[in-house]
């Protein structure tokens, strides 16, 4: 059987911290992200291209290499994805 690793790919995320709902529309738009309610403060739903997704707070929302959103639960995250150092003009 073959081994795969996936390929080193940059993308936008943004951890859902519970009072942060302005900077993720801001990021990422409203049309794909709906929540909190007063009802259920600590979830969101994200449509992603599975269908509907629940976002708890901690949970990372990531924005994929064809556009598309989805959660991911912080320890896969950490265990995935690491920070694209700043690139400043000048260290190339």
């Amino acid at each position: 059987m073959r081994r795969y690793r996936k390929k080193p790919v940059e993308v936008t995320a943004v951890q859902w911290t519970g009072d942060n709902i302005n900077h993720l529309w801001d990021v990422f738009s409203a049309e794909n992200i709906y929540g909190p309610t007063e009802k259920n403060p600590d979830w969101l739903i994200i449509t992603t291209l599975e269908g509907d997704m629940r976002a708890n707070v901690g949970d990372w929302i990531i924005k994929g290499v064809k556009g598309e959103l989805y959660p991911c639960k912080p320890d896969v995250f950490a265990e995935t994805y690491e920070p694209v150092p700043a690139v400043t003009w000048g260290t190339y």
